[in-house]
């Protein structure tokens, strides 16, 4: 009996001697949670008058951030990120009506999009037309 009460004093004091620093440290760590588990989705867009992206001067520019939630000065932030979303941060990929008729009047508008889509880094511009074939292109991201 005697030997046995050693044995489990021993085995305790292993215990405690091996698993107390490891459960000070994990008491010790910082509770502080991370600042954001989401990709940062943060994206400056532009519209401007221009036969280029180069010599276009732009009129409005907006902010758009969709990771956590949507926001920023776009004014349909939540639309815009959701249409975003599903064209998987594509660009070209967003497309609206194809039933709009448009004039031929030649007036270019340069899109831009510039920022962080899910980690990313992304740029991207676009030329059309005029005003009329860009909204008719475009869904309610370039839409401000």
């Amino acid at each position: 009996m005697r030997n046995t009460a050693r044995w489990a004093a021993a085995l305790g004091l292993t215990a405690t001697a091996v698993l107390g620093p490891l459960t000070h440290a994990a008491l010790a760590a910082p509770s502080v949670a991370p600042a954001s588990l989401y990709a940062p989705s943060a994206l400056v867009l532009t519209v401007g008058h221009g036969d280029s992206p180069a010599t276009a001067t732009p009129e409005r520019a907006v902010t758009l951030t969709c990771a956590p939630t949507a926001s920023g000065t776009h004014p349909a932030a939540p639309e815009a990120c959701a249409e975003l979303r599903l064209a998987g941060g594509d660009f070209d990929a967003l497309t609206a009506s194809d039933d709009v008729v448009c004039t031929r009047e030649y007036r270019p508008v340069v899109v831009t999009a510039d920022g962080v889509w899910q980690g990313k880094r992304v740029s991207y511009q676009r030329t059309f037309a005029n005003d009329c074939v860009k909204n008719a292109s475009l869904t309610s991201v370039f839409a401000f």
